[in-house]
């Protein structure tokens, strides 16, 4: 059975070559890019299962390479940054990243992270034979046991969260949720994260399936309240 795939995007060697030296001895296949433009390369010529990315990279910023990623994979992608303001982690999840640490951070955290973000990936992103659970919501079809999602009849590459906050919507059509209950039912009591997650995370969801995110026609605000999606025939 071939090695996970984890490339680190990072351009502190010494941060880049700890962070190696303990995924190697969990097992990982690790690849390392001291530059974006080197992370870019890396990305297209291994095909990870998981990227780590520092945000401020020489030659081409992470979060241009995060986009990339998102744009094309649904791989898990856990950012680094020194910056501690809440913006910067709101910034990075709505580029579709999975999760966020700030410098300087516990090694034995980062890989607990990756353990986890790789589990979810493969027990619920790969495809799966008896995969029975699809839902049909007019141009939408979403795969509910292999996280895929195809707007009419193309694939759309969402983050892991981005999926899960969509699943809870089609799972529940015309049901409306708060911005806390859908933050509670996605992300858990935990200490990852903040309410405004959320709002990003809708954002990004309607830019990639609604016709026009500016008039959302699936995921409907309902003002003072929360969002609802609303089912077909509705």
């Amino acid at each position: 059975m071939s090695k996970e795939k984890i490339l680190i995007v990072e351009d502190e060697r010494e941060i880049a070559d700890l962070v190696k030296d303990y995924l190697l001895d969990e097992g990982y296949e690790v690849f390392t890019a001291y530059d974006g433009e080197e992370g870019l390369s890396q990305y297209h010529r291994i095909k990870p299962d998981l990227v780590i990315l520092d945000i401020m990279l020489p030659k081409v910023e992470g979060t241009e390479i995060a986009r990339t990623i998102r744009s094309k994979s649904s791989i898990p992608i856990i950012m680094l940054s020194a910056k501690t303001k809440d913006i910067d982690k709101i910034i990075s999840l709505g580029l579709g990243a999975d999760d966020y640490m700030t410098k300087p951070f516990s090694p034995s955290e980062l890989v607990a992270r990756v353990k986890a973000h790789m589990r979810r990936y493969f027990l619920l992103s790969k495809p799966k034979l008896d995969d029975k659970e699809v839902i049909y919501q007019g141009r939408l079809t979403v795969h509910l046991n292999n996280y895929q999602v195809l707007l009419d009849d193309e694939v759309v590459y969402l983050s892991a969260r981005e999926f899960e906050v969509l699943r809870l919507f089609v799972t529940n059509p015309n049901q409306v949720f708060s911005r806390e209950q859908i933050f509670n039912l996605v992300w858990g009591f935990n200490e990852y994260g903040d309410i405004n997650t959320v709002t990003v995370h809708i954002k990004k969801i309607r830019e990639k399936i609604e016709k026009n995110p500016a008039d959302p026609q699936m995921i409907k605000t309902v003002w003072g309240v929360g969002y609802k999606f609303v089912g077909e025939g509705s």
